[in-house]
């Protein structure tokens, strides 16, 4: 690697896994490839022991990580760990908020508290990620945002998520509009939109098939795919590694499609 990322401290939401031994997730390949580069990583996650695997291979490897519980719809929780990232490393130069949760259903038959749960997550918990790390990248003199949302936020799509849409949909404008309020600060905000993407948490969605039965769904999803695949965690990873460096120095609000032209 190049060191692209060298002297960095990045805030990693959601960096574990929900299916271990399925692979790297997205917020997996992300913190490997930072650490990689050169950041320090605060790795976040719900469950402290999935984040602790992340940080586990991240020192293997000569890296710097430390694992940190916490629920990103939760003041509090986010407060806690911005503080524990700024006690070990002493600044956040990245943030990168990856947690995404969604219900199955369309407008009719999402229960409210489940639209509520899901807009909590995917919407709020990078708002409030955002109030508590804006002010210290201003102090600092600039600093890097991503956002990952989803092609789900741009099409129709033949599963209903409704919750997930409108919040992916949300995340875009608001990354868009803090990123012309603080381009004059030298904070940057984009946001990396992943389309049909092989990951761990694909099988937590079909965990209630047969290994026949998760097969044929994969190679359905793989001919959906204009490419006639899905994409990778690692591919994702390759775009976060390129907007978090200097080399997008001038790029900011931009919505990065990682998709394989599915969104066109």
């Amino acid at each position: 690697m190049t060191g692209r990322l060298k002297g960095k401290v990045c805030l990693l939401m959601g960096g574990g896994t929900s299916a271990e031994g399925a692979g790297a997730s997205n917020g997996q390949a992300v913190a490997y490839a930072f650490a990689r580069e050169g950041a320090r990583l605060a790795i976040v996650d719900m469950r402290l022991e999935s984040a602790q695997d992340t940080v586990a291979r991240i020192e293997a490897d000569g890296g710097s990580a430390i694992a940190v519980r916490a629920d990103v719809s939760n003041h509090d929780d986010v407060r806690a760990v911005v503080q524990e990232t700024l006690n070990r490393y002493g600044r956040i130069d990245i943030l990168y908020n990856n947690v995404g949760i969604e219900y199955r259903g369309g407008v009719v038959d999402t229960p409210e508290a489940e639209w509520d749960r899901v807009h909590d997550v995917n919407l709020k918990g990078v708002f409030l990620a955002c109030k508590e790390v804006v002010p210290l990248m201003e102090k600092q003199g600039g600093g890097v945002i991503l956002n990952v949302s989803s092609t789900a936020s741009l099409r129709w799509g033949p599963v209903e998520y409704i919750a997930y849409n409108s919040s992916k949909a949300g995340l875009n404008h608001m990354s868009r509009v803090m990123a012309r309020q603080y381009a004059p600060k030298n904070i940057r905000c984009n946001v990396i939109v992943p389309g049909m993407i092989d990951t761990p948490h694909i099988r937590t969605l079909y965990r209630d098939k047969t290994p026949g039965e998760l097969a044929e769904i994969l190679a359905e999803r793989n001919a959906r795919c204009p490419m006639g695949r899905q994409g990778s965690s690692q591919e994702i990873a390759n775009a976060a590694v390129f907007l978090a460096s200097d080399e997008a120095s001038y790029i900011s609000g931009a919505l990065l499609p990682v998709d394989g032209a599915l969104s066109c």
